[in-house]
């Protein structure tokens, strides 16, 4: 696997990590008992600490990444794992 590979795989590990990330561990001004700024959303959040959301990604992204490459390199999950109408048509009842 070439190392651009790896970057590119490594940018959609990040990109997807951050977005599912971002409800958790936020809340809102009547959650945190702050008050609101005249027109505010009702949802938008109070506590947002988006340095500490990107570490948490990276990290999160960096792990995912070496599992996925190492599976590349070692096969651990190949794509006969994967085929489930195969497996379930070749079990006895």
């Amino acid at each position: 696997m070439q190392i651009t590979s790896i970057v590119a795989i490594y940018a959609l590990f990040w990109v997807m990590t951050a977005f599912v990330m971002l409800p958790f561990g936020v809340k809102t001004h009547d959650e945190a008992g702050i008050p609101k700024v005249p027109g505010q959303a009702d949802s938008a959040p109070a506590n947002f600490r988006p340095g500490r959301h990107v570490m948490i990604a990276t990290a999160i992204s960096a792990v995912l990444t070496t599992i996925y490459v190492l599976n590349y390199i070692y096969g651990w999950v190949g794509t006969e794992f994967l085929d489930l109408t195969e497996r379930l048509l070749s079990e006895p009842s």
